[in-house]
């Protein structure tokens, strides 16, 4: 008798703990953000870059396919590009600038959209499956630089070394190319794709029947005048590129309308910040800018009065609430370094939470993780404060825009 009594003594003291978690379950599943899709626009499967740095590759070819399947809707099935062949071509006119600069400019795994411009260009694109899936030490087919770029970076550093008269290797760039070769395959000069033969650039024109002629990339900072170009200051922009700069009033009308009207765009921009929630739980696969206000930290005056702990730094004034995005604001975070040349994605719709806030709807390339298994939603506020760049098509761009622009 007396064990039944402190087994329901127990459970007594147990279910008030329980009511409570359930409660606090209830209080936090309340702010979780419920999307209901405006207009999307059709995309390619989910990829994954696993170890790599090359989300600009995996971006720049989903807008490509997006644009592809944009003029051929037949295509949405099977069109899936090859980012070896991009990535190979890359990486050695990135060395070739490299070594011209005497190793000022960097070679390192990032890039840029100009970069599959480029090479859409002047070497082509072809479909995945001409060339052979890496294989890793871990024996899988996914891409992990750990073993491929080092080798690389001391490869270069022993042709360009600082303070050398002249370079040291007249062949470097075909034993560099070797390197890439051992990793991903030798690239095609022809192929054949669903019985007909194709150059990788005949590929683009004849099948893609895509013009690299017809993209723009866009931007929009104060330390530049207002619809003029300039090349993006980051590290990644080895190539110069640039990008028109409009007033960011302008640039979020660009990108919004141009959704709207059936348009996708690469979209670059810095996803390092805690509002672009990678966290498990509530709301993860999410991008905003909350509204914060700071408390007093560890050892302040304020906190010794108050009793506020150094863990409550940040509080969030409303779990719906966003930060208004100012040009200023824009521009002090890309000084500061506090926006970054972080990753490149591609945005393809519009959506809305449940207290009718407005989304884009973002492809990402880190497999099909989170609850939107690899899609993302992703604030306006956001996009004003994050965005470092956009790449779209020049017709996407509303016509009094173009004006201003001159194209």
């Amino acid at each position: 008798m007396k064990k039944i009594f402190l087994i329901a003594l127990a459970a007594l003291t147990v279910m008030p703990a329980g009511a409570k978690d359930k409660d606090k379950k209830k209080e936090a599943d309340k702010d979780s953000l419920i999307f209901t899709t405006i207009i999307e626009h059709p995309v390619t499967s989910i990829k994954n870059q696993n170890s790599s740095g090359t989300c600009w590759a995996y971006s720049s070819l989903a807008f490509l396919e997006s644009e592809a399947i944009k003029k051929h809707p037949e295509m949405k099935d099977d069109i899936d590009l090859c980012e070896s062949f991009l990535i190979s071509k890359t990486y050695v006119d990135r060395a070739d600038k490299h070594v011209r600069t005497h190793g000022d400019a960097s070679f390192s795994q990032g890039g840029s959209f100009e970069d599959a411009l480029y090479c859409m260009e002047h070497y082509g694109l072809i479909p995945e499956g001409i060339m052979p899936y890496p294989i890793t030490n871990y024996g899988d087919s996914l891409f992990n630089f750990g073993s491929l770029f080092p080798p690389m970076e001391a490869y270069l550093k022993s042709i360009a070394p600082k303070g050398a008269k002249k370079i040291l290797h007249k062949g470097w760039k075909q034993a560099l190319q070797g390197m890439l070769d051992g990793y991903f395959g030798t690239c095609p000069t022809e192929f054949e794709y669903k019985g007909k033969r194709y150059t990788p650039q005949s590929f683009v024109k004849e099948y893609l029947t895509l013009d690299p002629n017809d993209y723009v990339s866009l931007t929009s900072y104060t330390h530049h005048p207002y619809y003029s170009t300039f090349a993006l200051e980051i590290e990644d922009n080895w190539r110069w590129a640039s990008s028109y700069n409009l007033p960011l009033d302008e640039f979020m009308r660009v990108m919004y309308e141009a959704v709207q009207n059936g348009w996708t765009f690469a979209w670059g921009a810095d996803v390092s910040e805690e509002g672009f929630s990678r966290r498990n739980g509530k709301n993860k696969s999410v991008a905003m800018v909350p509204d914060t206000k700071f408390k007093a930290g560890v050892g302040s005056d304020q906190a010794r009065w108050t009793g506020e702990k150094g863990s409550d730094k940040v509080e969030i004034v409303s779990a719906n609430a966003e930060k208004k995005i100012t040009p200023e604001m824009r521009q002090e975070a890309y000084d500061n370094w506090e926006t970054t040349d972080d990753h490149g994605m591609l945005i393809y719709g519009l959506a809305k939470d449940q207290y009718g806030k407005e989304y884009f709807m973002m492809k990402n390339s880190w497999g099909e993780s989170g609850p939107f298994k690899g899609f993302w939603y992703v604030s306006q506020p956001y996009v004003a404060y994050k965005t470092m760049n956009i790449v779209i098509n020049k017709n996407a761009v509303p016509a009094d825009i173009r004006k201003k622009l001159g194209f």
